[in-house]
């Protein structure tokens, strides 16, 4: 219409010097109204509907989880003694094999006997003295008691007499008591494992001279069983406490089965006991400190050894789980894109809690039989129509 107004319609009727016929008149006209709708028709058009986006969903299906919580732990002896000396000398001989197993009372090394050989004759040469002493002061006394009765011997004689027999008898006692001292002594220069375990290095060679009760001469230590240490954060506890029902402990375990990985990933196949919670959190970590124990029959691991502990815990009968990828974090915002019941896609905020292998768990925000999206996520935004293909190979089923 435009192009009409700058038309000139003399010039469409032949020009004002020319003489026009009404038909003809008319059938100019006609030409000029058919162009202009033709010019009409030719005009910008409304732009068409957005297409659909195509992504994938998961329909949420309530089912029993278990988790499987996993925690570094280090190996620790079950025992260890450090063996040291109880009297001083020449080391002499080391009789047990660094690295190997010794059982209770085993022989591990041996200190010069000889010095506590000569101590022990020289103690029991003082006995035999004293002994001899106490049976002539016995004797004395024994003829003095007679004489004092008949006044053939003063009172005076007869307490001496009476004092020398009692004062033999505290010598025959330390005498004995020497004896027993340089017995024990020359005992003491086999040096012997107080426990079965593994013997570790010696420190001390032969010929080194040691000190009593200073020299570390060796570790002993006890791997069967051995301790498992590690920390749980203090939300764990409280949700073992809220499934158990009660605070755990050392005299009440849990009945769940702990498992021991390697550092290969192989599970170690003896079980592990709970043996120890600490009694206070850790307010460094917020951990608390747990003890498990585990049997080492065939000393496969040994102490300062690192393991994997995995627990295995319940999220509930009716959990719902996510794939991960499926959950989008911006900033201190967690959601997922859901599709609606008009077929958009719509924001959802949650709160997510234990991770799976490729799942997480939900804590809230999503119900049983909403539809989550897992792929194509990336081209969304809220309210646009989306074109829904189900997906089953993820961890929570669609139906």
């Amino acid at each position: 219409m435009v192009l009409l107004r700058g038309l000139d319609i003399r010039s469409c009727l032949g020009g004002p010097e020319k003489s026009v016929t009404a038909h003809s008149l008319h059938w100019r006209f006609g030409l000029v109204l058919g162009a202009s709708w033709v010019l009409c028709a030719c005009g910008p058009k409304p732009p068409p509907a957005p297409a659909r986006i195509a992504v994938t969903a998961v329909r949420l299906v309530a089912h029993p989880i278990t988790i499987a919580q996993q925690y570094a732990a280090e190996m620790e002896a079950s025992n260890t003694v450090e063996i040291r000396p109880r009297v001083g000398g020449v080391l002499e001989h080391q009789a047990a094999l660094e690295g190997q197993a010794v059982g209770v009372g085993e022989i591990l090394f041996e200190i010069d006997s000889q010095p506590y050989r000569a101590a022990l004759a020289q103690a029991e040469a003082q006995l035999a003295q004293a002994v001899a002493a106490r049976a002539n002061a016995a004797q004395d006394l024994a003829r003095a008691k007679p004489l004092s009765q008949l006044d053939a011997l003063s009172q005076r004689e007869l307490d001496a007499a009476e004092a020398a027999d009692a004062a033999t008898q505290a010598q025959v006692r330390a005498a004995q008591a020497g004896v027993d001292t340089a017995r024990l002594n020359l005992g003491y220069t086999t040096v012997r494992s107080p426990i079965a375990g593994i013997m570790s290095r010696a420190l001390i060679r032969v010929g080194g001279l040691v000190t009593a009760y200073t020299t570390l001469l060796t570790t002993v230590y006890q791997t069967d069983p051995l301790y498992v240490n590690f920390s749980v954060g203090e939300q764990r506890l409280l949700e073992l406490q809220r499934e158990l029902g009660r605070a755990p402990d050392q005299r009440n375990p849990s009945k769940k089965r702990f498992h021991l990985y390697l550092a290969d990933g192989t599970e170690y196949p003896e079980p592990a006991q709970l043996n120890f919670l600490d009694a206070a959190v850790d307010q460094r970590t917020d951990t608390l400190p747990v003890r498990l124990t585990v049997p080492n029959p065939r000393r496969l691991l040994r102490a300062g050894q690192f393991v994997r502990v995995s627990v295995e815990t319940s999220a509930g009968a009716d959990s719902l789980e996510v794939p991960q990828r499926a959950v989008q974090q911006l900033q201190d915002k967690t959601f997922v894109w859901i599709v609606d019941g008009a077929g958009r896609a719509q924001t959802r905020d949650v709160k997510m809690g234990s991770r799976t292998a490729s799942d997480w768990i939900v804590d809230s925000g999503l119900a049983a039989g909403d539809l989550v999206i897992v792929d194509g996520v990336q081209k969304l935004k809220a309210g646009i129509a989306v074109d829904v293909q189900l997906n089953s190979d993820v961890a929570s089923p669609a139906s």
